[in-house]
Formats: structure tokens, sequence, C-alpha cells
């Protein structure tokens, strides 16, 4: 460029230089324009860079100058007349550093590097041109990724190969390979090692040339060449891992397992090209497996004797813990039959002297001293009555007459009277729950359970105390009814709770049970906690205890909700005057017992009722189904003759609609009365019974009008 400048400023001074001068420049423009081609055409990239200095003289950009084609397919961007910072402002400083060093000393660089921000590696050569203040320099470079590429992958498959090569002469110093081959599958060429021809009983000679498949498998026991074939056929079908195990007849004839390892190689249309692998003696861990499982078929027929083993104690089991129920009931039943017979036999000792002594006051006309006999006898009557009403109650058979009940109006109906029974010194407080649910319940019993409990709170505390009866509404979910062993759902719950002594955990647990009481002898018979359970289990309830010793204790009775209106009265009114039969008013009594029958004929007789009267349920069915006219029906509720007195009576009012029926019973399943409420026009009377209540109950039935 400065050549064609200085000829082109030069004076021509003669025709002869006027000629060179334009020979020079015919050469030039050749020479210009063959580098301009070659720089074209050329694959290596050149360009033209000025490197840009700080003021401290270091290298911080560089511009491209001139760049031919080549440059722009390998950096895959056109920078011509572009600083690189612009490109790649996060450029390398290898980049700056080493072309700054070439423009500064003039000292080539030639060297090969990576560039992050062109992904790619370049083999370089930078050289200054020009005048050096200028501080530019050639650079011709070419794109060497490929090949880099290929030498690392080279690499790594060498370290891998040394690797593997590292593990098969372990494996073979160790012993775990015994053998290796490589069959060329082109040529079918199968050659081996020493070790594999040994193992198969061939010529060493042989494997080093190569052998046919065939000649190996020869020495294959006869019943796995078959499945050695397929194998080997499936592999070299798809490619990749084989693995097979099978046995090889040994010099010495025996045959041995072994497994063999290989692959194969494929090339890149799937063509399978070689089949190299190893040999592994599997012979001790075929034997190791087979004696594993036989020890399993032994461990499994030991399992399945066990489990009749087991099976055979389970029942031994079972039948000695039946035997130990067995014992253990008897021995409550023992405890409480004694207890029955003790108390009893006082009674009957009452009754019997007092009726012996009437006899003889009466026989010696002194007849003013028997009525303290006769109340004595009375005395001792209510007493056995009310022990085989508690008694009933424990076994939960005793006869119910459920109603829908109010609890804090019951409560508040016998607060006086338990205020009176426990004395001044124990304060008593009622706690009633705002809009209490009702509960289905027999509200006597309720009563009776309530007192009960008030007394035992009262005994609890001799120095007086307080007690509290507390309702609440409460709704039991899964978890807590579980604990409670009860069903989940909705219950009212009554609970007394006292500032007594408290119980012990050994007290709780016998607490419920017939005759057991903390009392001293003969301040208690120990039937009043397990009558309030059995009442409240027969109502569909639960009783709980919760008491520390020193403490107090809270007993909680749990009732189920019932979905409708209580009953406001509570209360039995029953007429003081003795109600007298009207004309023609016939009353039919059914019982299989005859004195009851009597008295109660007797006793209604009296009052001038017409009377029918029937041994058992066939008969009483065949009266109710005469054309007799029976106004009301007094029955037994256990009756012989195939039917009970709920089932004669529900039959008597398919024929008579309006039968009216008291049941008198001293034991009734709750199923047949206590498990709903009674029909209208139906009562139930439990004996003993006094003749009062007998008269006011038929008194009542005889004026009650049926819709």
């Amino acid at each position: 460029m400065r050549l064609r400048l200085a000829l082109e400023s030069s004076a021509v001074a003669t025709p002869e230089m006027a000629q060179q001068l334009a020979a020079s420049r015919a050469a030039l423009a050749n020479s210009e324009a063959r580098f301009s081609t070659i720089l074209e055409t050329i694959e290596a990239a050149f360009a033209i860079v000025k490197v840009k200095f700080d003021a401290d003289d270091h290298p911080v950009d560089y511009c491209f100058v001139e760049a031919n084609p080549a440059f722009e397919r390998q950096c895959g961007v056109n920078l011509r007349g572009k600083w690189v910072t612009e490109f790649a402002p996060n450029l390398e400083k290898f980049w700056f550093e080493t072309y700054g060093h070439v423009a500064k000393t003039g000292e080539p660089a030639n060297f090969e590097n990576y560039a992050n921000t062109f992904e790619r590696w370049f083999d370089v050569r930078a050289v200054r041109v020009g005048d050096p203040a200028d501080r530019q320099i050639a650079i011709f470079f070419s794109d060497v990724t490929a090949r880099r590429d290929a030498e690392e992958r080279l690499r790594i498959s060498e370290a891998v190969a040394r690797e593997n090569v590292e593990r098969v002469q372990l494996a073979l110093a160790a012993g775990a390979i015994i053998g290796t081959w490589h069959w060329d599958l082109p040529t079918d060429r199968f050659t081996v090692d020493e070790s594999f021809a040994r193992v198969f009983d061939l010529d060493p000679a042989l494997g080093r040339d190569g052998l046919t498949l065939e000649q190996v498998v020869m020495t294959v026991h006869p019943d796995d060449r078959e499945g050695l074939t397929g194998a080997i056929n499936e592999a070299i079908a798809r490619g990749g891992a084989y693995s097979h195990q099978y046995r090889v007849r040994r010099a010495d004839g025996k045959y041995n397992w072994i497994e063999a390892n290989g692959r194969v190689e494929c090339a890149d249309n799937g063509t399978p090209l070689r089949f190299p692998g190893v040999l592994i003696d599997v012979e001790d861990r075929r034997n190791v497996e087979a004696e594993r499982d036989r020890a399993n078929a032994e461990l499994r027929a030991l399992n399945e004797t066990l489990e009749q083993r087991v099976l055979a104690r389970t029942a031994d089991l079972m039948q000695a813990e039946e035997k130990l129920r067995q014992s253990q009931k008897m021995e409550a039943v023992g405890q409480l039959t004694g207890g029955l017979a003790h108390d009893f036999n006082n009674l009957l000792a009452g009754i019997s002297a007092a009726l012996e002594l009437i006899e003889k006051r009466i026989a010696q006309g002194r007849l003013k001293e028997v009525d303290k006999y006769l109340v004595t006898a009375q005395g001792a009557t209510k007493r056995a009555a009310a022990l085989t009403h508690r008694l009933l109650a424990f076994s939960r058979r005793q006869t119910l007459d459920p109603r829908p009940t109010d609890v804090n109006t019951l409560i508040a109906g016998v607060t006086e009277l338990i205020q009176r029974t426990v004395g001044p010194s124990i304060r008593l407080n009622t706690v009633a729950a705002p809009d209490l649910w009702p509960a289905l319940v027999d509200a006597s019993q309720l009563e009776n359970a309530l007192l009960n409990l008030c007394i035992n709170a009262r005994d609890a505390m001799p120095d007086g105390g307080r007690i509290t009866v507390e309702t609440a509404n409460r709704t039991m979910a899964f978890e807590t009814a579980r604990a409670l062993d009860m069903p989940e759902g909705e219950y009212l719950c009554l609970c007394v709770t006292d500032t007594g002594t408290g119980m012990s955990a050994d007290v709780i647990a016998k607490a419920f049970d017939p005759f057991f009481t903390t009392k001293p002898l003969g301040q208690g018979t120990g039937l009043g906690l397990s009558m309030i359970y059995g009442f409240t289990k027969q109502s569909g309830g639960q009783v709980r205890v919760h008491s520390k010793v020193g403490q107090g204790t809270t007993m909680c009775i749990y009732l189920p909700r019932y979905r409708g209106e209580a009953l406001q009265n509570h209360d039995a009114t029953h007429s003081t005057t003795t109600p007298l039969a009207k004309a023609g008013e016939t009353i039919l009594i059914v019982d299989d017992e005859p004195t009851v029958r009597m008295l109660l004929i007797d006793v209604l007789s009296e009052l001038g009722y017409t009377l029918l009267e029937a041994a058992d349920s066939v008969e009483g069915l065949e009266a109710l189904r005469s054309s007799a006219h029976i106004d009301l029906l007094i029955t037994d509720v256990g009756l012989p003759g195939g039917m009970n007195g709920r089932q004669m009576a529900d039959a008597g009012r398919e024929i008579r609609p309006k039968l009216k029926t008291l049941f008198i019973t001293g034991y009734a399943e709750n199923a047949v009365i206590g498990s709903g409420q009674l029909g209208p026009g139906m009562q139930v009377l439990t004996k003993p019974f006094a003749v009062d209540t007998l008269v006011s109950r038929v008194g009542s039935l005889m004026s009650a009008k049926l819709d």
C-alpha cells in the first residue's frame, strides 16, 4: 500500500520511468489480487487486529480491522470493524494479554486455547504487522474443537480401557475370572486364552489360532447346549450385554458351573462386529445357592409345622383361658350367692320368726301384739324386694319403664330429699346445663341411682364436705367413646362429685362388683354401685369413675340422647282413695303361679270386679278370643304355653284394640318390655308389690281414656 502511494506521488521524468512505473503498478495489482484471493478462499481464519491499551499501557480491548470469510465461518459472527468487548464483554483476560504482548513486543505467539464466549477450541498464530506504533497484529487461527473433542473421547476411552484391563488382571489374579475370549463375528474366528482352553479341555494352540463355536460347545453339558446357543444368538441379534450360566466338562470328566459374561459390539448400522467376554467360576456360588434353597425348603416346612404347633398351642391356651374365665365366673357366682344367701337368711329369719309369733299370739288370744310382728314381717319383705331389685339391676334384667325424661327437672324434684338424706354437714350444689337433652330412661330408677350416689358421697365425707350434682350435653367422638367403652354419639351426662377421701385404683377396679364395699361390716350391702351400673347399661348408657385418694370422687352416668320432647311430670300421682269397680267391669288374670292368682282375685274381688283367670298363655289367649267382656288384662310376663305375656297382650289387642294391660313380673327381658316405650293403656308393676300399689294401678288404668 505504501509502495503504491510512493509510486503515485513521484514525478515522471522519462518515458522509460513511466513504463517501469506502469509495469510495477500492474505487478502490484496482480500481487494484491492473488493475496486477496488467497485470503478469501483459504480455510484458515485470518484477521488484522488493532489492540487498545489503557493509560497504564495494559491491553483492554481489540478491534477487527480486517477479517476473511473463514473467520466469520469459524467464529460464527462477523466482527469486521467491531471491538471485541461489544460482542463478548466477558471474554477471558487471556486473549487481551496474549494479543497485547505480541503488539507491544513484536514477539509472535502460537497456542491453542478454549474461548468460552464462542464455546470452541482455536489453534492461533499471532504476529505484529505494520508500524509498531499502530499496535496491530495479524492473526491466523483454525477451529480445532472437533479434534480436541475426539482427543478427549479417546483419552476417556483409553482410561476406561486401562481400568477394565486392570480389573480383568486383578480378577484373573484373584481367580474370579477363569478365562477370556474374543469372537470376531464377521470372520467367525473364536480366540481364547489358555485359562479358557483349560476350562473347556481344549488345546491352547487352537485357542490362539482360532476355533469355531461348535468346537467350544462340545464340552458343554448336553442339557445346557440348547439354552447356551439360544442365549448367544439372542445377544448377537440385539447387541449389548450377555450373561449365561451353564455346565462344562472338566478334564476329569466332572461338570462345573461357570458363568459367561460378555458384550456384543456393533457398527453404527447395527452390524455385530465383536463379541469379547470372560468366564467366571460359579460352582461354589451355585452350591451355596442350592444349600440356601434346601435350607429355605426346610424352613418353609418348619414354618408350616410351626403354624400347626402354634394353632395347637393357641387352642390349648384358649381352652385354659376359658377354664380360667369359668373359674372366675364360678368364684363371682360363689361370692354373689354367698352374699345373697347371707342377706336372705337374715330376712327370712325375721319373716319366719314373726309369722310363728303371730300364730302363737293368735292362739293365745293376745291379738294386740300381732300388729308388731306384722310390721316386722312386712319390713323384712320390703327389704328382700329391694335386694332382688338391686340384683336384677346388676344383671341388667330388671323391668324398666323408660320414658322421655327431663333430667334437670328430675334433679330439682329430689334435691330436697337428697339434702335431708345427706345431712346438714354436707353442702349440696346443683349445676343444671341449659338446653339439656332429654333421655329415654326409667325416671324412678334414675332417682334411686342419684340418691345412692349421693349417699355414697356422704359416707366418703365423715367430717362434712361438698356434693355437686351436675348435668351436661356430651358429644363423643370415636376416640373418646372408645376410651370410655361406649359407642360414639350424643349423650346426656349426670355427674356426682364429692370432696371426700377418694378411691385407689384397686378399689375403682372392684367398685361395681356385687357385695363389694369399703364400709364397715353391717353398714352396706355392696349392691348400690352394681345396681347403678346394671341399670345404666340396661338403659344403653355407661358409668365411669374418676377419683384420686384424698381429693374426692366423680361418678358420671352417660345416657343416650333422646330425640323428642320430654315428659314434664315425672311424679306418679295416685289417688289416695280405693277405687271401686263399676258395674260390669271385668278383669282377666293370667299367671302361672296359683298363689299370685289367688291373692289378685281376693284383692280385686273385694273391690267389686268380675274376674276371669288363666294359668298360661294358651288359656289366656282363648279367653281373649272369647265373647266375654274384658276391660283389663293383668298378666305375668314370663308364661308357659309358647307365648310370653307381651306377645299374648299384643295378640289380644288385635282382637280387642282398646284392651288395657297391666304387666306384673319379677323378671323380664329388656327386649320384651324395657327396650322401648309401652303402648297407650299399658303399665308395668314389679313383683313383689304392695296391695295399695296394685289397687292404684288398676284404678288408674280403668279410668284411663284410650283414643
